[in-house]
């Protein structure tokens, strides 16, 4: 059977830390807790369930401080915990069941995360595979028996688990504020670009587009971008052009996106600046475009229930309430797809 540390940072997590760490009874062989600055009890109630409970100063970068607490870790494998999560019985009775049968080679172990469109901020699907639990040394070997090679491929191994994310308040401000701060100290990452994109997008402000909208711009004209930060990039500014009124940025941002592969948030932005000046014919042509002629590159929404909604409106100002409700009877049925198995991010929840 494998031995686990349960690893988590926290701060200000005294409503929900004790259900979470009451979960993990049983099954964490070690918790190891960091507090990145905490002003009420948490450390407290962590006190009461390890002696591993540690200060990290909060330097702006939870890499940094999961990487820490990972670093206080000794046992085989670590689970990644956050103080908001809840694992049910049915799935305290599976994980225990994976510690006694977990396959020697597995190195990543990736759990169902559910729960996440509940104060959503990046996410379009309330449940798809993250990893959580990691080998906390890897092993080394070498394959092939001519022309050998060290072995760089994880081994991922994706469980039945279930880990219900409960979270109490929206952490878009929080998030927003510090991504702005590392997107003006340079480029971000393919990864966190996306991210970043995305949570302008589910959750994002006016105010945060605003100030989001010089750095995604500024990738339009970097020739080191690919192809995918680019059409990323398209789906910002343009929605950006559109909330500050500036009609050129909007065509000459949107012309280079649709003239290939149209991405679906685009398609929205092109029929909302129609619908604004009261082409209902246009708009359809974009709004019919965004839901059955492209796909979404950052919302999922994008492409299924709002352009939909939207049709029906054109339609209803165009005199055509048949196909008017058809489109609205279409946007009540749509659902969201399902996650694939594989995660739609490396991103952990915070």
């Amino acid at each position: 059977m494998i031995r686990i540390s349960a690893c988590m940072i926290v701060k200000d997590e005294e409503a929900v830390l004790a259900r979470c760490l009451d979960c993990l009874s049983g099954i964490a062989d070690e918790i190891v807790v960091a507090d990145t600055g905490s002003s009420d009890r948490t450390m407290e109630i962590a006190a009461r369930y390890t002696d591993k409970v540690f200060r990290f100063p909060w330097n702006g970068n939870f890499s940094a401080a999961r990487n820490f607490v990972f670093s206080k870790a000794s046992l085989d494998y670590i689970y990644s915990a956050d103080a908001d999560e809840v694992i049910d019985s049915e799935n305290r009775r599976k994980f225990l069941l994976l510690k006694r049968d977990l396959p020697p080679e597995a190195e990543i172990v990736q759990m169902k995360y559910a729960n996440q469109l509940q104060y959503n901020t990046a996410y379009n699907f309330n449940s798809e595979y993250r990893p959580k639990l990691f080998r906390r040394l890897r092993p080394f070997r070498w394959i092939d028996p001519v022309h050998e090679t060290v072995d760089l491929e994880p081994r991922v191994f994706n469980s039945d688990i279930t880990v219900i994310h409960k979270p109490q308040s929206l952490h878009a401000p929080r998030d927003f504020s510090l991504l702005e701060r590392a997107a003006q100290k340079g480029p971000l990452s393919p990864r966190l670009n996306r991210m970043y994109a995305k949570e302008l997008f589910i959750s994002g402000t006016r105010a945060d587009f605003t100030a989001a909208f010089p750095y995604f711009e500024s990738m339009l004209h970097d020739e080191n971008r690919s192809v995918e930060e680019v059409r990323i990039a398209q789906c910002v500014t343009a929605h950006c052009a559109r909330l500050l009124g500036d009609a050129v940025l909007l065509f000459k941002t949107a012309l280079k996106n649709v003239i290939a592969d149209p991405c679906s948030e685009v398609c929205c932005e092109l029929g909302g600046y129609f619908r604004e000046t009261g082409d209902w014919e246009e708009a359809a042509t974009w709004y019919y475009t965004a839901a059955f002629g492209a796909q979404s590159e950052l919302d999922v929404h994008s492409s299924g229930d709002v352009p939909l909604n939207r049709l029906s409106e054109c339609y209803r100002q165009l005199g055509y309430p048949a196909e008017a409700e058809k489109y609205k009877k279409r946007a009540e049925q749509w659902a969201p797809p399902e996650a694939e198995n594989s995660p739609e991010s490396a991103a952990v929840p915070n």
